[in-house]
């Protein structure tokens, strides 16, 4: 059921977002990205004070299911590659257009186009432990979710480039130097982190929250990241298909061709 992909929780102003999916590391299908989607939307109908977005289980979220990729049939593969990046496109413009300060809250892997919703916060703590890594170089993936549309305005793109070419880990200390992340702590202080934040911006003008949030994501601002998006999104489709992606991602998940 889609419902149980996405958790909402609302209290005093705060909701909490938990992608739901832990026996997969909160990996990102078509229905998941729905049920996301679907949940942004009512949260922007009826915005909280503030959105805390995290993942159940052990990991933030392991980007697209590759095992769900290599399920589908190679003629279908481009039609469920465009559900899928189409979704998690969405819902990072989604998590930008809120008014209400958004935090990511990161254990775990975060990979592939899960980096998003993290590049979409406003402020993001990350747990020792915890790291950041493409992989679409190994697999035989174009990127998505912002690794071209993003990360290079946030780390320049020398830097970005070689994560992404090499397919290098970035550990949670390095995620907080290059101003990824703005805090790192030990696993189990990640939640006094979270609400350390929870609680000082409760006690803001949310006025004032909303206009700094819309001055930091002018209509240009929006208009190149969507652009972006777009551009990995195709690129994204030319090579789901072709059969060094269907090889790619085989030898990925260690199965026969």
């Amino acid at each position: 059921m889609t419902e149980n992909l996405v958790e909402l929780r609302r209290e005093n102003g705060v909701a909490t977002l938990t992608l739901n999916r832990p026996q997969r590391h909160n990996s990102l299908v078509p229905a998941l990205l729905a049920a996301l989607n679907a949940t942004l939307d009512d949260l922007a109908r009826l915005p909280p004070r503030l959105l805390v977005l995290t993942g159940a289980g052990r990991s933030f979220s392991t980007g697209g299911d590759v095992g769900a990729f290599a399920d589908v049939p190679l003629v279908h593969r481009r039609e469920y590659a465009t559900g899928l990046v189409s979704g998690l496109h969405r819902a990072i413009l989604a998590l930008v257009d809120l008014p209400c300060p958004v935090i990511a809250r990161v254990q775990g892997a975060v990979t592939g186009g899960s980096l998003g919703f993290v590049l979409a916060a406003d402020l993001a703590a990350m747990a020792r432990g915890a790291f950041i890594a493409p992989y679409y170089v190994d697999v035989g993936f174009a990127p998505d979710g912002g690794w071209t549309a993003l990360l290079p305005d946030r780390i320049g793109p020398a830097r970005a480039a070689e994560i992404q070419l090499l397919n290098r880990m970035v550990t949670a200390e390095e995620a907080f130097s290059l101003g990824l992340v703005q805090a790192v702590t030990d696993p189990g202080a990640l939640d006094d982190q979270i609400a350390v934040w929870v609680q000082v911006l409760l006690g803001k003008h949310a006025s004032s929250l909303a206009a700094t949030k819309q001055l930091l994501w002018p209509p240009e601002r929006r208009a190149r990241l969507a652009l972006g998006l777009e551009r990995e999104r195709l690129c994204f489709l030319s090579l789901i298909d072709t059969p060094e992606t269907d090889a790619g991602m085989r030898h990925f998940l260690g199965r026969a061709a």
